[in-house]
């Protein structure tokens, strides 16, 4: 029997976990927090999955919360008018194939834990270095960082070819409330760009203590919307949430008139910069350590491809395991491996990134036109599920104009 660890406890680590042990493998999951602790501390990430990533846990039957969870069944955009405040300059809406959903991380991945032990799996609680990094490679025959957190994740090098940017593109922060108006006629990310300030974005999902939204800030760094420093309780947070889209998007205000946090640990705020990294790290002792998800390429959530990407990095390394049967796991395999992974995330990492720079001019255009044409409006809500659908219109100006026509005629 094969030995596999995976250092961290987060959607792609205990993922893996859970495919290679219904393959047979003896696995070793090692985390720095019990479940308990997760359930109880602070919110982890915004995590809105959609369907093609939703497939992988029913896959491996750990899509427990289907049926209570919230459906986002859209997504929807609006630009304030840069001139007339309080007015939209536009605003359209388009339906997803199939829902996305989203379960706060408190929730998932306590009960996950407590899965991969039933399955047979072995969980270690306790901080990872070096050192312990050097006895998991002693003891098995092949380990994996799946946590994007921490200061072993920085051992990693940084890919230079791959990586756009050399400092946070934006101030974050999450919200989760109850008591929001729900959108209608249907569920959906309520997507909100700000020229020159950022953006501000809301959904359903499930928490602790049941349905709520999320509120999702994205501020452009030393903008109006970079102002969580100094916030402190929960009480100040909320009330900067609703001081923000009370200013800036007042259509939203009114969904919150009767909002309240879903717990005293239901926020976040902070930043980081978006990077790729390269997958494999050698120990002083010459053994390695493969990276996956987050922990190699690293993106803004403004796109909320993290989760996504985690959930189908773990299908192709998974695959990629398992086909490599009694076979060493060589540098070169590992190379191999998430270059294959990369030939995906490195279209959502590219189409991310354009969100994050003032728009192109076709951009701007392509936006408006959604407005007045359902066929690309939906075109552009379904990408979300595979951003690789999204080239070359998406980047090309040439391209977009002749999807602005294609569908436009549709639409007539």
């Amino acid at each position: 029997m094969r030995r596999i660890a995976i250092v961290g406890a987060g959607q792609a680590g205990l993922q893996l976990a859970a495919g290679l042990l219904a393959k047979g493998y003896h696995v070793t999951l090692a985390t720095n927090r019990t479940g308990e602790e997760i359930r109880n501390g602070k919110v982890l990430s915004s995590q809105c999955m959609f369907h093609t990533a939703l497939q992988t846990e029913r896959d491996l039957g750990l899509n427990f919360w289907e049926d209570q969870c919230p459906a986002v069944e859209g997504i929807g955009l609006t630009v304030p008018h840069p001139e007339k405040p309080g007015e939209k300059l536009l605003s359209w809406a388009a339906r997803l194939e199939r829902y996305a959903q989203s379960v706060d991380q408190r929730v998932k991945m306590p009960v996950w834990m407590e899965e991969i032990v039933r399955r047979g799996g072995e969980v270690l609680i306790q901080d990872v270095g070096l050192p312990e990094l050097e006895k998991l490679a002693a003891s098995h025959d092949l380990v994996l960082l799946a946590a994007g957190k921490g200061e072993i994740v920085n051992l990693f090098p940084r890919d230079a070819e791959r990586t756009t940017f050399q400092q946070p593109q934006r101030a974050l922060a999450l919200t989760y409330v109850k008591g929001m108006t729900p959108m209608s006629p249907f569920s959906r990310v309520a997507f909100n760009l700000i020229p020159g300030v950022g953006e501000y974005f809301a959904f359903p999902a499930l928490t602790t203590s049941g349905p709520c939204e999320i509120m999702v800030f994205e501020g452009i760094p030393g903008g109006p919307m970079d102002c969580w420093q100094g916030v402190q309780s929960p009480e100040q947070h909320l009330e900067k949430s609703l001081e923000i889209i009370r200013r800036y998007t007042p259509w939203e205000a009114e969904r919150c008139r009767s909002v309240e946090l879903t717990d005293a640990n239901g926020f976040l705020s902070g930043r980081f910069t978006p990077m790729v990294r390269k997958p494999v790290l050698e120990l002083p002792s010459g053994r390695r350590v493969f990276g996956m998800a987050d922990a190699l390429v690293v993106n803004d959530p403004i796109t909320g491809q993290g989760s996504n990407n985690a959930a189908k990095c773990t299908r192709i390394y998974l695959d990629s395991i398992l086909a490599h049967g009694d076979q060493p796991f060589t540098d070169a395999w590992m190379r191999e491996t998430f270059e294959r992974y990369w030939s995906y995330a490195q279209h959502v990492v590219r189409w991310t990134n354009t969100m994050l720079v003032p728009p192109a001019p076709h951009m701007l255009d392509l936006l408006a036109s959604a407005s007045q044409s359902r066929p690309l409006a939906s075109a552009i809500a379904n990408g979300f599920d595979d951003p690789r659908s999204f080239a070359p219109w998406w980047f090309d100006a040439d391209q977009c104009a002749g999807m602005i026509r294609d569908h436009s005629s549709k639409a007539a």
